[in-house]
């Protein structure tokens, strides 16, 4: 049986759509400091999480090399579900909540992931645990870092392990068709670190590397701490952002020209409404069985990739005219 970071010709064939699909299902789309990815060791990307399953897209759109990632375990109970999983190269980890003794299961997890390591191919874990629709960061986990020493213990001396914070920073948390910027910060060098501190044990090194994977992570995007002056502090922050987020600023067309353009269009929006009824029907009537609002952009994406290429050559250029005028109605409210 091939393993988890092996090629797969199916998976391979398929990729390029993907990428494709998803750098346009966002009016504007960049990715900054790709050359801050190392390229002379093991890679382990440290995202964000605050957008479901779209994060996970966004690691794998940095480039067309293989990456393995994880899930929590409880998506992979139903077998059939278990080896789609597998196939899209994600493998399961258990949590706290899922009781103690479910993560000493955690073992086998993690020695495919040093096993993925050593063989070259990149690997990302959500180190948060979970996703929240926020600019700020939940406590991170001590699953990368177990992973990234246990790493660094098999194959350190041959080649550093280094873990990679990736900011993801979205216009909207709930609707594509927005913009999404995903700027790489500062890699932090484990096995340098492990280095520096000879007198650390495991734990001592876990509680030491969370404080330095935090900073690099928080710097990576619009970070926000949570509390009470939460949303006056994004507020002030979203208007004025720093380099390089500032680029992703919307540029607003005035009212009354937007408004013009779109009574004009109508006809072509009934049209390309008409045609596409299949496609917005079925998306929608999917959202709106889906209870946590932070997974509509997933559930639209996925939703995208399994419905166009059934219509592409019927249906494409009306769909895309139909997304683009609702998303500029949206922008008159």
């Amino acid at each position: 049986m091939a393993k988890i970071y092996e090629p797969d010709r199916l998976y391979e064939f398929l990729r390029p759509m993907q990428d494709w699909l998803f750098r346009h299902s966002y009016r504007r789309f960049e990715q900054v400091g790709l050359d801050k990815i190392p390229t002379d060791g093991a890679v382990i990307f440290a995202p964000n999480h605050c957008n479901a399953l779209c994060d996970a897209l966004a690691v794998l759109s940095l480039g067309m090399e293989r990456k393995v990632f994880v899930a929590r375990a409880d998506i992979f109970r139903k077998p059939t579900l278990r080896k789609i999983l597998t196939w899209l190269k994600i493998m399961p980890i258990r949590r706290m909540r899922d009781g103690a003794n479910a993560v000493l299961h955690n073992d086998e997890t993690e020695q495919m992931a040093v096993e993925t390591l050593r063989h070259g191919v990149k690997f990302c874990i959500l180190p948060e645990g979970t996703h929240r629709t926020k600019h700020s960061l939940l406590p991170l986990k001590k699953g990368i870092f177990r992973i990234a020493l246990r790493a660094n213990e098999a194959f350190g001396r041959e080649k550093p392990v280094y873990i990679v914070p990736v900011g993801l920073e979205y216009g909207d948390y709930f609707h594509l068709w927005d913009t999404l910027l995903i700027n790489i910060g500062d890699p932090l060098n484990v096995t340098a670190f492990v280095r520096e501190h000879p007198e650390l044990d495991q734990p001592q090194l876990i509680n030491a590397l969370i404080p330095e994977l935090t900073e690099r992570m928080q710097r990576s995007f619009l970070w926000v701490p949570d509390d009470e002056n939460y949303e006056q502090n994004w507020a002030a922050l979203s208007a004025n952002p720093p380099a390089p987020f500032d680029r992703m600023q919307k540029r607003r067309v005035p009212r009354g020209l937007r408004l013009t353009g779109l009574v004009l269009t109508s006809p072509l929006f009934v049209l390309c409404a008409a045609l596409t009824i299949p496609l917005w029907g079925t998306m929608l009537y999917v959202r709106r069985h889906v209870a946590d609002p932070a997974f509509h952009n997933s559930v639209q994406y996925v939703m995208h990739f399994l419905l166009i290429p059934l219509s592409l050559f019927l249906a494409w250029l009306p769909w895309g005219g139909l997304q683009e005028w609702m998303y500029q109605l949206r922008q008159l409210k």
